[in-house]
């Protein structure tokens, strides 16, 4: 970021206590207008300008793919892509694995394909989240996906490709577009980046063959509504589904699990790193827990020694021997400790669980991807 936009920024207040400043929260509320000094105006101004290069940039690179400037490189199986129109977490983990439930009960050998984005060399934490939770599915990483592709069809003979947030990555050639649009921020804050969070325009949706929209129990009815009002306008006759994020258990690394009924009526302490921590604070409360304080990190943030001991020296603020820490399934695989300190570290796993259009889906899915 230019100095100018640095020095703006560090005087942009920051209005919940509850949580520290990272790039992600303090974007959040530039973004969003919830910032309203002298400064957050002025930034806004030169995200926006910025945000017309950008545009302008998209707009070349898509109209390239569709006139064949640019290549497009196929390869010899079946590709599922699962993807989003914004940068931040739309819930592509759990989308991805209710996709590979479901080609692998077709009998299909399957494989992830992603670009590996925060892994540091190594897996990052979608891939640690999907190994955990499907250890038969092989997942390769790498920026090239047609490269890797290549690789888990020659090398580990596999039937089908599921591309995890590739909806951008045209180049490579896929036989089905899953978007996931978001209910709670479907539309970046209604700018491309970086004045929002929009990787190309909504008219991307018409590329897509299904889009589900996600968190929809986070939203008022008629909000949900307009939204599917304003996506059949933009694509009509695509595929619409609807589905959440649905609490599964709190697990504990390598110890016992907590029922999730154990958490209503109890004081939390949360901290992550992911796209959207906002919609976890929320599903924790709507368990019935009373956050009583929260650390925001960037999303796929590698947590370092000095995390662990700031977040232990955070939660012993909090002496009353009843208050639960908790974070999500991604930042527990990352730190791999079953506690902090003295208190036990849960972590809230969820599932994705469809409210229409998953018999639709699946059978598209199928459509796509059965060579028979």
């Amino acid at each position: 970021m230019c100095p100018l936009v640095c020095g703006i920024a560090s005087s942009v207040p920051i209005n919940d206590p509850r949580q520290n400043l990272d790039w992600s929260v303090w974007h959040a509320g530039i973004a969003s207008g919830k910032s309203s000094s002298i400064n957050s105006h002025f930034l806004r101004m030169v995200l926006w300008l910025a945000s017309l290069t950008y545009g302008a940039g998209v707009w070349l690179r898509n109209l390239f793919f569709t006139i064949n400037l640019f290549k497009i490189r196929k390869v010899a199986v079946p590709v599922v892509c699962i993807g989003n129109l914004t940068a931040g977490g739309t819930g592509k983990t759990p989308c991805v694995e209710w996709l590979c439930r479901v080609l692998c009960s077709l009998e299909l050998r399957v494989a992830i394909l992603s670009r590996g984005y925060g892994g540091a060399g190594g897996a990052n934490d979608e891939a640690m989240v999907l190994e955990d939770r499907l250890p038969d599915v092989p997942h390769l990483q790498g920026a090239d996906r047609y490269l890797i592709a290549q690789s888990a069809i020659e090398e580990l003979e596999s039937e089908v490709l599921v591309l995890d947030d590739g909806f951008q990555h045209r180049q490579f050639a896929r036989d089905l577009d899953i978007v996931l649009v978001d209910a709670t921020n479907p539309w970046g804050y209604g700018y491309l980046l970086p004045r929002g969070t929009l990787r190309e325009p909504k008219s991307g949706l018409k590329r897509a063959g299904a889009v589900v929209i996600t968190r929809a129990d986070q939203v008022p009815v008629e909000k949900l509504a307009c939204l599917r009002n304003e996506i059949t306008k933009i694509a009509p006759g695509l595929l619409l589904c609807e589905a959440i994020h649905q609490p599964a258990e709190m697990i504990c690394w390598e110890s016992e699990s907590m029922e999730l009924e154990e958490i209503k009526g109890r004081k939390v302490l949360a901290f992550c790193g992911i796209g959207n921590p906002g919609s976890f604070i929320k599903t924790l409360e709507n368990l019935g827990a009373s956050v009583m304080g929260t650390r925001v990190f960037p999303d796929h943030h590698a947590y370092a020694r000095k995390d662990i001991q700031e977040l232990i020296e955070w939660v012993g603020q909090f002496t009353d021997g009843d208050t639960l820490l908790v974070t999500t399934h991604k930042d527990l695989v990352k730190i791999r400790t079953s506690s902090l300190g003295e208190n036990r570290l849960y972590a809230l796993r969820v599932e994705m669980r469809f409210l229409s259009g998953a018999e639709q889906l699946q059978a598209l899915v199928r459509s796509k991807t059965l060579l028979v």
